[in-house]
């Protein structure tokens, strides 16, 4: 077993890791948004968790809204950014499978 605390103390940190798959923590300052439309992951999907906050998320042009609770899947190779349109710091759990 290998067990972890997670933060949500700075914008992105890995914070575990095997040959099959990465988690790490981020979070987004509230006005603040992360990737864009030439950021995407050519070999991992990556599984969003929003573990607080709210916020957009734009994949492949489409924007969805995302609030606590919410799980999002992110084939490999879609473009892809991230928005915190809120008041509150957007906390998120993402895992990349393989890793990034």
């Amino acid at each position: 077993m290998e067990r972890t605390r997670l933060d949500f103390d700075r914008y992105f940190e890995v914070v575990m890791e095997t040959d099959e798959a990465q988690a790490a923590e981020m979070t987004v300052e509230p006005g603040r948004s992360v990737g864009g439309p030439e950021n995407y992951h050519a070999d991992s999907d990556q599984w969003l968790f929003v573990a607080g906050g709210t916020g957009l998320v734009t994949v492949d042009g489409d924007s969805h809204r995302v609030t606590a609770g919410d799980l999002v899947r992110i084939e490999a190779g879609e473009r892809h950014g991230i928005e915190n349109d809120g008041d509150e710091p957007l906390e998120t759990v993402n895992f990349y499978t393989p890793p990034r």
